[in-house]
């Protein structure tokens, strides 16, 4: 079977954006052109094809990405039907709210390049400045498109400052609106100085014209600061441009692409999805600007046997690559494992060995995807992003290969959680099933962990935020059928230490026959930040929170027992000492002990280190972490005063005020705790028009009064 297809023709891309920036909206106008339905969905109705979850439709947003395979022609082609003109778009609908953030993080890694929207009104909000933020560490080439610019209080040049302002000098406005608000009618395209405007129903009809008389000064102003951008990317453009040539429309493109391809410019468009202006202009844009896999350096990776590094071209005439970027549980056809192909081919019916486990995996049936639709299909080729049914092994980040030719990808890192609820079925019945739906669950979602408490042995479940937590729960009801009591949300404490400790553990147990001797001298510490880059020492094994140095010489202790100690240690930093919250940031320097050549036993060692670990993390200086937010509070400036003043009564630091449109924006940071339920008192303090964002920034020791309470709390 051949491609259907060639690879430059293809484009794998998202739509990202903040919380009702518009985002579906305008996925469902890219399903509706590009012919893969013939009617419009809208989120107000609950309609939409890409929000396909009950509770997505509920609550009219998006929570887990969905992939969709569609057909694009560029709107000024003469013949749309004639395939040869159509390009093959992997197109991603990624959530905006802060809690599916991991979405967007896995979303990023897999594609060649997004579609930005932002509100015309209130700009750049906070959960853009994060899925920037995901695109700029993934390399991700950008278009930005300014949503909504019907909207009363909409503003083009407001919201092109708040992109060049918060997140990035190199966006150029490659298009001007013809009107605002309610006179919106259009927009003038800079680069061929032409005008569209949209008729039919749906904007189906894309009408080219003259910039109209009245845009034309500012439209030829605009333009000269779009060429100028352009030809700095291009050493003969810039000579022929100083010395008053302008460069053909042809090569100005080109020379743009390659810009963008580098992240060195982002263009940025506008309209109205919801009015059906300007999507289609969008679409040609991703077309013309955004990469192809062919444009994308080779995709680098380990050799799990050799631990070189190895590269594949994006071709399919290389060995087979893929990463797994998502797991979902599909009510009809069972677990769906979605891959993205970055080099050579896959069948159904073939083997495929997964790197990260070193096992094979019979590949039965291969779907690809229109949103809660399926296309059942023999081969997939590279560049292609599609899903393999009932993989049995495969885990979120694992690379599927060759066997021949094996090679890890980088894995996708995510957040930790920050919020715990405690959870228990509501019968015998359900309690069996409860285990089954919570391990599918964690595996769809890698920031959600599950954990027990070892003392009450109640099942603890933690998330990115409430509502993550409590879609989920809901989920487990409605896709599992099983009834669950939830606690109160919890915040996700951590224990660190600030000082120092030198201490000897000693486990000794004879008694007549076999005994057991285990015997380590430890120093521990706060474990100092590392460069991720940096080479690691022979004898040091380390992570993000835990460092452990085996500085034993003239064999002090067996080899063979060293391993055992790392495990007794990295098991005593799950129950920290003061109120048995996880420890993180410890380094631990093994430095001599003992051992008996009969009694001594791996876990005798294993014994002896954790009883090491708890005398020296109560001795050097422990103290509770809690998790910090970035709040953004947008408010009627009447209110500003109540609500900066509430913040800073519940510990929090006002970092910066600023206008947006007719609203005051609060900066803060402000400790979690405090946070449980402040949407609700916000709404109230503002006649209901307050809202607010919140992510996670960073951990800080918790004041002494407070750590008091949780210590209390927790006896």
């Amino acid at each position: 079977m051949n491609r259907d297809y060639p690879l430059e023709k293809v484009r794998n891309f998202g739509i990202v954006a903040h919380v009702d920036a518009g985002k579906t909206t305008t996925s469902e106008r890219v399903l509706f052109y590009t012919g893969s339905q013939h009617k419009i969905g809208e989120v107000h109705e609950g309609e939409t094809t890409t929000d396909w979850m009950e509770q997505e439709r509920e609550r009219g947003i998006t929570i887990t990405a969905a992939a969709i395979t569609c057909f694009w022609t560029k709107s000024q082609e003469p013949d749309k039907k004639d395939t040869a003109k159509k390009y093959r778009f992997n197109v991603i609908d990624t959530p905006g709210h802060i809690d599916f953030t991991a979405e967007v993080k896995r979303s990023m890694r897999v594609l060649d390049g997004a579609i930005v929207v932002f509100d015309g009104v209130a700009g750049v909000e906070p959960q853009s400045e994060t899925n920037w933020r995901y695109a700029d560490e993934a390399g991700v080439p950008r278009v930005c498109f300014i949503n909504k610019l019907d909207r009363t209080g909409a503003s083009f040049e407001d919201s092109y400052q708040s992109i060049l302002d918060r997140l990035s000098k190199k966006a150029v406005r490659a298009q001007i609106p013809m009107g605002a608000e309610g006179d919106f009618e259009g927009v003038v395209d800079l680069l061929s100085m032409k005008s569209y405007t949209f008729t039919g129903n749906m904007g189906e009809n894309v009408i080219e014209g003259e910039v109209p008389a009245e845009y034309l000064e500012e439209a030829k102003k605009y333009r000269a600061e779009l060429v100028e951008r352009i030809v700095e990317h291009d050493e003969e453009q810039l000579a022929a441009f100083f010395e008053g040539n302008e460069p053909s429309l042809a090569d100005l493109k080109k020379t743009l692409r390659k810009a963008v391809i580098a992240n060195e410019i982002f263009p940025v468009y506008t309209g109205s999805a919801l009015k059906n202006k300007g999507v289609q202009l969008v679409l040609d844009a991703v077309v013309d600007y955004l990469p192809s896999p062919l444009d994308l350096p080779a995709v680098k990776g380990i050799n799990p046997k050799t631990g070189e590094e190895v590269e594949r071209m994006p071709s399919d005439e290389e060995p087979f690559t893929a990463l797994a970027f998502k797991l979902q549980t599909d009510p009809f056809v069972g677990a769906l494992t979605f891959f993205r192909v970055y080099a050579g081919t896959v069948s159904a019916g073939s083997y495929i060995y997964n790197a990260n486990t070193g096992t094979k995996e019979r590949v039965g049936r291969i779907v690809r995807l229109q949103a809660d639709k399926r296309e059942e299909v023999d081969q997939v080729f590279t560049g292609e992003i599609a899903s393999f049914v009932g993989l049995k092994d495969t885990k979120t980040s694992h690379t599927l290969c060759d066997e021949a030719n094996p090679i890890i990808l980088e894995q996708i890192k995510f957040p930790e959680p920050v919020v715990s609820l405690r959870i228990e079925p509501k019968t015998k019945a359900d309690q069996e099933k409860m285990g089954i739906a919570l391990r599918k669950l964690s595996d769809e979602d890698p920031t959600f962990k599950i954990t027990s408490d070892e003392e009450t042995a109640e099942t603890i479940i933690s998330g990115m935020g409430e509502l993550h937590l409590e879609i989920l729960v809901d989920r487990m009801q409605r896709e599992f059928n099983v009834g669950a009591n939830v606690g109160k949300p919890q915040v996700a404490y951590r224990e660190t230490i600030m000082g120092s400790a030198d201490v000897e553990g000693k486990y000794i147990k004879q008694s007549g026959g076999k005994g057991q001797y285990g015997h380590v001298k430890i120093k521990m510490k706060r474990m100092e930040p590392v460069d991720p880059e940096a080479k690691v020492a022979k004898n040091v094994t380390r992570d993000s929170n835990f460092e452990f140095i085996n500085n034993i010489k003239g064999g002090a202790i067996p080899g063979e027992y060293i391993p055992a100690v790392e495990k007794g240690m990295r098991e005593s930093m799950h129950r920290g000492v003061l109120a048995g919250f996880p420890i993180v940031e410890i380094s631990i320097e093994l430095y001599d002990g003992s051992y008996h050549d009969v009694d001594s036993s791996e876990i005798a060692f294993k014994i002896a280190a954790s009883m090491a670990f708890a005398e020296a993390a109560a001795k050097a200086k422990p103290v509770i972490l809690e998790p910090i937010m970035r709040v953004e509070v947008v408010i009627p400036e009447q209110f500003l005063g109540d609500i900066t003043g509430s913040l800073s009564g519940k510990r929090g630091s006002i970092d910066a005020m600023e206008e947006r449109g007719m609203n005051k924006v609060v900066n803060a940071k402000v400790p979690l705790s405090e946070m449980f339920g402040y949407t609700t008192t916000l709404r109230s303090m503002t006649e209901g028009r307050g809202s607010m964002t919140m992510e996670f920034d960073h951990y800080e020791v918790v004041p002494n009064n407070v750590a008091q309470e949780i210590i209390a709390s927790r006896k």
